[in-house]
């Protein structure tokens, strides 16, 4: 199948530094791949501000015009989000179909999603978007449509009718209701039972689902673009100590993120916020590594997940080409395929939480084997031997606050 060619649209304001433009850009171009399609051109223009009708200058219109005949062009898609007046001037000017960055990172999602929550979220995301931009467009609104931007992961053709999409974003809403409900039950289920839980988080295509699949000797998608992994993931993994925790493989951060996705996936990135502990995956090797790491503090943050303790990881250490300047501490540098630096995370995650938890030493006698069992699975063990004479195993090591598990040691 041949790709849909496509030319991009960017206008830089005073307000933007070269840098984070040219790499706006360069990100558009990697989702466009993303997305299937290849580009043949990118036009940009310097306004003080964008236009209101028409987002660029019409000297640049006929300039587009002529590129788009050219060079047969199937698609011109914006760097900017555009409103719905602009969405429409446009694709009357142009006479080819016109998306903004925002429904090509939908349109990726809607191509990603695997889970009913995730095609769910992403339905959402795509119809509350759509709704104020359907008037005077003349598109049909299909799940199944054709080319990048109109894809969707329903089943069911939507007609372009306001109150139609009203009633199904009704509808979805109620039904992520009930899997967020369902969601907490089990998150509040992994709380009662103590298990320690560690989100990876980290900018798309930083690494992140080849440490989660190194450390969990699982197979998640690995591929070198954006937006691999949507759904969630969790499995049990065991630190050197012996401790159970639960590893949670999350959806890739990126700047400029739709507003309207947030929101829909704001039960998926919950994840993030009931973690214990973060490992902030980072792509060493990557230009705008500084950038990166900003979108996902300020992300984190926009969660409420900023408090979170957290482990920076500079993943892709053998591609560093330039000098990495950490700026996030504790930091480590690894590759995800070397198994002694995955080692090394774990080893990492093990001494930072025993600089922050509790020290304990408890003389346990043979009858406790389900007490010996829990510290086991929910502590840090450092010594565990058994002692013959007194008849009594003795146990060391550090544990978290506020856990049943004190309570038990104190009786």
């Amino acid at each position: 199948m041949s790709k849909e060619r496509i030319l991009i649209i960017a206008v830089k304001q005073p307000s933007q530094d070269q840098d984070q433009f040219d790499s706006s850009l360069a990100e558009l171009q990697s989702l466009s791949d993303t997305a299937g399609g290849k580009v043949i051109h990118i036009v940009t223009q310097k306004r003080d501000k964008i236009h209101p009708a028409t987002y660029i200058g019409s000297g640049k219109i006929e300039d587009i015009k002529s590129l788009i005949k050219e060079s047969a062009i199937d698609l011109v898609i914006s760097n900017d989000e555009l409103s719905p007046g602009q969405l429409r001037n446009l694709g009357s000017f142009f006479g080819v179909r016109i998306i903004d960055r925002s429904q090509l990172i939908l349109d990726i999602f809607a191509q990603r999603a695997r889970t009913k929550e995730g095609k769910l979220q992403v339905e959402l995301a795509q119809l509350e978007y759509m709704l104020p931009r359907l008037r005077g467009q003349g598109i049909e609104l299909s799940r199944l449509g054709g080319g990048i931007g109109t894809r969707g992961p329903g089943e069911t053709k939507l007609e372009t009718d306001q109150r139609h999409i009203r009633r199904r974003i009704h509808d979805i809403k109620q039904r992520l209701h009930t899997v967020v409900k369902q969601r907490e039950q089990y998150r509040k289920r992994r709380k009662t039972n103590d298990v320690f839980q560690i989100a990876i988080v980290g900018y798309t295509n930083a690494g992140k689902s080849t440490l989660f699949n190194r450390l969990t000797n699982s197979n998640s998608l690995e591929e070198d673009q954006l937006f691999a992994t949507l759904d969630p993931l969790t499995r049990q993994i065991q630190l050197p100590s012996g401790m159970q925790v639960l590893l949670t493989d999350t959806v890739g951060f990126l700047q400029d993120l739709p507003t309207s996705l947030i929101a829909a996936f704001k039960s998926t990135l919950e994840e993030v916020t009931e973690a214990d502990f973060l490992i902030h995956m980072v792509d060493g090797s990557h230009p705008n590594l500084n950038k990166q790491q900003d979108t996902v503090l300020e992300l984190l943050k926009e969660l409420n997940a900023h408090t979170i303790p957290m482990l920076t990881v500079y993943n892709k250490k053998d591609l560093i080409k330039q000098d990495v300047i950490p700026i996030n501490h504790p930091h480590l540098f690894i590759s995800a395929y070397e198994a002694a630096d995955i080692n090394r995370v774990l080893t990492t995650i093990e001494h930072l939480l025993k600089k922050e938890w509790e020290y304990y030493a408890v003389s346990l006698p043979p009858d406790q084997g389900k007490l010996l069992q829990q510290l086991e699975r929910n502590t840090i063990i450092e010594k565990k031997q058994f002692d013959e004479i007194r008849q009594v195993y003795e146990v060391k090591g550090y544990m978290r606050n506020e856990i049943p598990l004190n309570r038990l040691l104190e009786e």
